[in-house]
């Protein structure tokens, strides 16, 4: 008799840890739910866009106005990446890359992920709304039907989801320069134009690393047939030397000489790059340029707001 409390109590503790394990696997999975990875490069272009209207108006860094920025819009990003994940939970299944997420795998079902994609949404767009103004969360609302209802059913349809997509892509940079009091200007269009251009071949060496899973799931993000190599170099090369030029002019048209040097070597490394892609058509080039792309990011939104800073001294 003395025994038996014993026993009971060298059972019962597990049940804690256990819970707690569930309870953090739960959360990892809401988290995945996000796409943080795909979020930190809107956080970063976010940030930037604030800080070029800040530098190019000469006015002090609004800490407040940028995090108002990034947090809405982080919301609404967040709630597009839970939304595409509810949509394509069947052809996620088919894809090594993505059958692992939590809608499908079965973790959280599609019903869930959409309504706590719609949740997040809303809350960002409305955070926008009453902390930044209308056009900000105008413009989170504009990229979110853009990514949900005409970018994620065109993948199954048309290469023309990468157009739309990049629209709907480049759109953070100009929440933040709204946000920081920018208007739609020559350097709004530049901060727009970088990320739209930047997308398509950062795009192209991630279509050519997941071409199998993509051709599994039916997405036509690359032709099907023969003009297939043809396409990936014209998308990935194309809007690279565009970038290069673009990034050139702005800093030539704002006379800073020394951003014009910059900006010419960092855009033919990351041209080198993409060339190097185009040649070899290998996984290995891809990988490469795919890690060149998220580095070259940062740094081109850097010497931008470098030029800015550099004019008014210059």
């Amino acid at each position: 008799m003395i025994d038996e409390p014993r026993e009971v109590s060298s059972i019962a503790p597990p049940a804690a840890p256990t819970v707690r394990y569930e309870a953090a696997n739960r959360f990892r999975d809401y988290l995945a739910l996000t796409k943080p990875e795909i979020n930190a490069l809107i956080v970063i272009s976010t940030v930037a866009g604030a800080w070029l209207a800040f530098t190019s108006r000469q006015a002090p860094f609004g800490f407040s106005e940028a995090a108002n920025a990034v947090f809405g819009t982080a919301l609404v990003a967040s709630g597009a990446g839970a939304l595409n994940q509810a949509v394509e939970k069947r052809y996620d299944a088919l894809m090594t890359r993505t059958m692992r997420r939590p809608v499908a795998a079965g973790r959280i079902s599609a019903l869930r992920a959409a309504c706590f994609g719609v949740f997040l949404a809303l809350a960002g767009s409305l955070w926008l709304l009453f902390s930044v103004g209308s056009r900000a969360s105008f413009l989170a609302l504009l990229a979110l039907g853009l990514y949900i209802l005409a970018y994620t059913p065109l993948k199954r349809r048309a290469t023309l989801c990468l157009l739309v997509g990049a629209v709907a892509g480049a759109v953070p940079p100009l929440i933040g320069w709204i946000a920081a009091g920018g208007a739609f200007d020559f350097e709004a269009a530049v901060i727009f134009s970088l990320l739209f251009l930047w997308q398509f071949p950062h795009f192209m060496s991630i279509a050519w690393i997941c071409r199998s899973d993509y051709d599994r799931a039916g997405y036509r993000v690359l032709p099907a047939n023969a003009s297939r190599k043809r396409f990936v170099a014209i998308v990935a090369l194309l809007p690279a030397l565009a970038l290069l030029a673009l990034t050139l002019f702005f800093a030539f048209e704002r006379g800073a000489l020394i951003c014009v040097s910059l900006f010419a070597a960092v855009g033919v490394a990351f041209v080198a790059f993409v060339v190097r892609f185009v040649m070899l058509k290998s996984n290995s080039a891809a990988r490469q340029l795919l890690a060149a792309s998220i580095y070259y990011l940062p740094v081109a939104f850097a010497l931008l707001i470098f030029v800015e800073t550099y004019r008014p001294l210059h």
